[in-house]
């Protein structure tokens, strides 16, 4: 792989003609169903437009995960590779229970919106703010840069928050991103990407990848999603499945020349995989939910990251999600709280899709949510830029 500045094109050229080589055996499954694309990229903003239907097959294409290599790493002895049997990530009597995804708000507020935007210069704003936001998550690296989401407890939305970090980055960069998934215990990572099947996980790679391996040999192993985008899981959807700071180290490290930016889905604080992830990444972002005790936790937190080297505290959005339509608290007043501490925070509005769970839709997100999402991911995307 070239270590030029422009190696990002390299890769997506290495990707886009891996259909048309001769003899290039074709993936014997497809892991995943495309996804709706991120959000819509405004005119004249350089992102790439918003496809309204899935990209043919043959555009995505990658070839079956290579047969690892017998030869182990100098240094450590090699577990025997096995090929694990791809599982379903969601069992087909279940899936059958789901109803039909909601749209983010109401219908009526959706037309009210609509019917202030024409009569406002707030449509302009906006148009100008995206292409702004745009610019930002569109810059080039040299390094990938990879960027850690936790939280202090379950339920606070860091699937969610990392999934659209995800999806924003894959849709409007051009070089691939690669969502990891470090949170071995049923994390729910696949499912609201929308994948199908998951067959090999983050624990497999630590014992495969090697460093002579192309960008089309490791995709073998990954998950694919719209946009250039992969999955990495962290389980089968079995419980007991471990994912030991060794194996996580050795995953990030070898991957992170393949992709330009990767986010990675951690376990809950004070898990020592999360703590690992957040130490090595170039950004942090930490899910909290817009409750007292969700604030409370989260501030106790950051209290203890200003004890930490100064680069970890202001390398860290804390993204404050609304769990209900009336919060009950100020949240511009716990937003401004939990600045203090030199953290930047953005607040995620209350979605009734993303409150639904199931596969995250992006059409079907309410405009604000849209808007703020793009805020999250651009303001990340620049702290990770400040740290090498």
């Amino acid at each position: 792989m070239s270590n030029a500045d422009n190696w990002q094109g390299d890769v997506l050229r290495d990707l886009r003609s891996a259909s048309a080589r001769p003899g290039q055996q074709q993936p014997q499954e497809r892991t995943s169903t495309p996804a709706q694309a991120p959000h819509q990229a405004p005119s004249p903003a350089p992102a790439p437009s918003v496809p309204v239907s899935p990209p043919p097959a043959a555009a995505h294409a990658v070839p079956s995960a290579p047969s690892p290599s017998p030869a182990g790493r100098p240094g450590r002895t090699r577990r025997p590779v096995h090929s694990p049997d791809s599982r379903p990530v969601v069992d087909g009597a279940l899936a059958g229970t789901a109803r039909r995804p909601v749209r983010g708000e109401p219908s009526a507020l959706r037309v009210s919106r609509a019917m202030r935007r024409l009569v406002s210069s707030s449509a302009a704003r906006e148009v100008a703010e995206l292409t702004h936001v745009a610019e930002f998550i569109q810059q080039p690296v040299t390094t990938g840069r990879q960027i850690a989401v936790t939280s202090i407890r379950g339920g606070a939305g860091k699937t969610t928050v990392a999934a659209l970090l995800g999806t924003a980055y894959a849709h409007y960069r051009q070089d691939p991103v690669l969502l990891v998934e470090a949170d071995p215990a049923l994390g729910s990572l696949p499912l609201r990407l929308g994948a199908d099947a998951l067959r090999w996980t983050t624990a497999d790679l630590a014992d495969i990848v090697e460093p002579q391996m192309s960008l089309l040999d490791v995709t073998g192993y990954l998950v694919q999603l719209p946009d250039n985008a992969w999955l990495l899981p962290g389980s089968q959807g079995r419980i007991g499945a471990m994912l030991d700071i060794s194996a996580y180290e050795r995953v990030m490290v070898a991957l992170r020349r393949y992709f330009g930016v990767t986010v990675v889905d951690c376990e809950t604080l004070p898990a020592e995989v999360a703590r690992v992830a957040l130490s090595a990444a170039q950004a942090r972002v930490l899910a909290a939910p817009a409750t007292l005790d969700g604030v409370t936790s989260t501030y106790a937190v950051l209290q203890w990251m200003q004890g930490l080297p100064r680069h970890m505290i202001s390398g860290t959005v804390v993204a404050l999600t609304g769990t209900a339509a009336r919060p009950g608290i100020d949240v511009a007043a716990a937003a401004e709280k939990l600045r203090s501490t030199g953290a930047a925070v953005h607040v995620l509005p209350h979605d009734r899709h993303l409150a639904a769970g199931g596969a995250l839709r992006t059409d079907l997100l309410a405009r604000p949510t849209r808007l703020a999402a793009a805020r999250l991911a651009a303001e990340v995307f620049q702290l990770s830029q400040k740290r090498r």
